[in-house]
C-alpha cells in the first residue's frame, strides 16, 4: 500500500496497515503530522488555553479573588510554550516512529505515473492499493490588495513572535471565531468581518448569537453582513476598506488573518494518469466506501470529505484500512461525526440540526435544558448556554444535538455514544450523572422527553389507580 499524505488520515492508514502486516510506503511533501499538528488543532488550542487563562484572571474578581494591578501577558512566552508542546507531541508523528513501525517514509511530492505506479523523490513505487490523504489548504479570497499585505492564514499565524497590536480577521467560521477571541484575550485589538448576517453559519442560530455576544464582551469588534472591498499597505501596516450596510469604513491593522474556508489539495498529483476523478473545489470523488474511480485507489480526510476534522479523518482512515485490505464494505455514511468550535463558550454539535431536518423533510422534536437552570453552571458563573437534543418525531431516537457550554466538547461524546449504540433519549434518564456537573443538563433533556410520555389519558388512568390504592 502507498499512502500519499502525512496528516491524520495518512498516518492512521499507514500505521494501521503496517500493524496488520502490509508492506507500506508513506509519502509526504512537507511535514509529517499535517495541519492538525503543525498549523491547526495543536497550536490553536495552545493559544486558546493561554487566552482562557488570561480571561480567567480578568474575571477573577467576580469570584472574590483580587488580582494585583499590573498583571501582564507575555505573548512571546505564550508562543514559545505552543511551539514546545507542539514539538513534544510531534514525536508521535515522526518519521523515526513510523520507520520503527515498518513504514517506508518518502519525503517529496508524489505523482502518479499510471493506475498502479507512483513516483517520488526519484523512486518508483508500484502498489496494489493506494490511499490519497493530501488534506487541504486555506482558501484565499479574491480581495484586491490581499497579495500585497502579507495576509496570514492558519498556516502562518502561529509563526508570529510579537503580538499584533491590531488584527483584522476575515471570516466568521470556527477558525475565525476561535482565533479572533484568543488574540483579543491575549491583548490584540481585533476586528472580525463576516459576509453573512451571523457567525458560524452552519450552527444553531442561538448558539451563534451566544458566541457573538461572548466575542463582543471580550472586546472583539464584530461586523456582520460585510465585505472587505480592498486592502492596501500603508507605513508597514494594512488599511482595510469594508462595506457594511450603506457605507464604507476603513481602519488600520498590523496583520490580516484570512479564515474563509479550505480547498482540497488535488493539484500536482497527476490524478488523470491514475484514473482518479476529482473536482478542484470539492476534492477527490469517492463512493461511500471511500473508493475512487480507480478501484485500487482510496481517499480519506479533507481531500475528499465534507467533514474537515481530525477525528473524522481518523475514522475515515479506519474505514479505508478495512475496505482496501480486507474487501470490507464499511460505509462513510454510517459515521456520526461530532464537531466543536473551541470558542468560550464552546459550541458542540452532532447529527442533524433543525435546519438539516427541515430541508430533508424529517420531523424532529427538540428538548432543551438551559444552563441557567443547572446548578453547577450557576456556581461556575457559566450560565449562558444550553443543551438541545433532537429526536425523531414520535420516538426517543436521538438524531442530533447541540451543546453550548465552556466544555461542550467534553460533553458531546455522551450523545455520540448514545447515537452510535442506538440508545434512545428516554434511556439516558436512567443514567446517573454526578451532581453537580454541567452534564446534568443532558439528563434534564431526557427527563423532559419522559414527561411527554405522560399523556392526558395516562394521567387519568394513574389518578384512578392511585385512588384505588388509597
Amino acid at each position: 500500500m502507498v499512502v500519499i499524505g502525512g496528516g491524520t488520515a495518512g498516518l492512521v492508514t499507514a500505521a494501521g496497515a503496517a500493524g496488520l502486516g502490509a508492506k507500506v510506503a508513506l509519502v509526504e511533501r512537507n511535514l509529517l503530522g499535517g495541519d492538525c499538528l503543525n498549523t491547526g488543532c495543536v497550536p490553536s488550542k495552545c493559544l486558546i488555553r493561554a487566552a482562557r487563562a488570561a480571561a480567567d484572571v480578568i474575571d477573577a474578581e467576580q469570584f472574590g479573588v483580587r488580582v494585583p494591578a499590573g498583571t501582564e501577558i507575555d505573548f512571546p512566552a505564550v508562543m514559545e510554550r505552543m511551539r514546545r508542546l507542539r514539538a513534544d507531541i510531534s514525536q508521535n508523528d515522526s518519521a523515526e516512529r513510523f520507520a520503527k513501525l515498518g513504514v517506508a517514509v518518502y519525503i517529496g511530492a508524489g505523482r502518479f505515473v499510471d493506475r498502479t505506479t507512483l513516483e517520488v523523490a526519484g523512486a518508483t513505487l508500484r502498489f496494489r492499493r493506494a490511499v490519497i490523504a493530501t488534506g487541504g489548504r486555506p482558501i484565499m479570497p479574491a480581495i484586491p490588495g490581499l497579495d500585497q499585505v502579507g495576509a496570514l492564514t492558519n498556516e502562518t499565524i502561529f509563526s508570529l513572535t510579537r503580538r499584533p497590536e491590531r488584527l483584522t480577521v476575515i471570516g466568521g467560521g470556527p477558525i475565525g471565531c476561535e482565533l479572533a477571541q484568543a488574540f483579543q484575550r491575549l491583548g490584540s485589538k481585533v476586528v472580525l468581518v463576516h459576509k453573512n448576517p451571523r457567525l458560524l453559519d452552519r450552527e444553531d442560530p442561538n448558539a451563534a448569537e451566544i458566541v457573538r455576544r461572548s466575542l463582543s464582551r471580550d472586546g472583539v469588534r464584530v461586523i456582520l453582513g460585510a465585505t472587505v472591498d480592498r486592502l492596501a499597505p500603508r507605513g508597514g501596516r494594512t488599511m482595510a476598506f469594508v462595506s457594511a450596510g450603506a457605507g464604507e469604513t476603513e481602519w488600520v491593522a498590523d496583520h490580516v488573518l484570512v479564515a474563509t474556508g479550505r480547498a482540497p489539495n488535488v493539484e500536482g498529483l497527476d490524478l488523470e494518469r491514475a484514473g482518479v476523478g476529482y473536482d478542484r473545489s470539492r476534492g477527490i470523488v469517492v463512493n461511500d466506501h471511500l473508493q475512487t474511480a480507480n478501484s485500487r485507489i482510496y481517499a480519506a480526510g479533507d481531500v475528499c470529505m465534507k467533514w474537515k476534522f481530525t477525528h473524522a479523518a481518523d475514522a475515515a482512515a479506519r474505514i479505508v484500512i478495512q475496505n482496501a485490505l480486507f474487501f470490507g464494505r464499511k460505509r462513510l455514511s454510517a459515521l456520526t461525526v461530532p464537531r466543536v468550535t473551541f470558542t468560550d463558550p464552546e459550541v458542540a454539535a452532532i447529527g442533524l440540526s433543525e435546519r438539516d431536518a427541515s430541508e430533508s423533510g424529517i420531523g424532529v422534536k427538540t428538548f432543551e435544558r438551559p444552563l441557567a437552570d443547572v446548578d453547577r453552571a450557576i456556581t461556575d458563573g457559566e450560565t449562558e448556554g444550553f443543551v438541545r437534543i433532537r429526536t425523531l418525531a414520535g420516538s426517543d431516537r436521538i438524531v442530533g444535538a447541540t451543546i453550548v457550554a465552556r466544555h461542550a466538547g467534553e460533553m458531546i461524546g455522551e450523545l455520540g455514544v448514545a447515537m452510535a449504540a442506538k440508545m434512545g433519549l428516554g434511556k439516558l434518564a436512567n443514567v446517573i450523572h454526578p451532581y453537580p456537573t454541567q452534564a446534568e443538563a443532558i439528563k434534564g433533556c431526557a427527563d423532559a422527553y419522559n414527561r411527554t410520555r405522560l399523556t392526558p389519558s395516562l394521567k387519568r388512568w394513574l389518578s384512578r389507580w392511585f385512588a384505588l390504592g388509597r
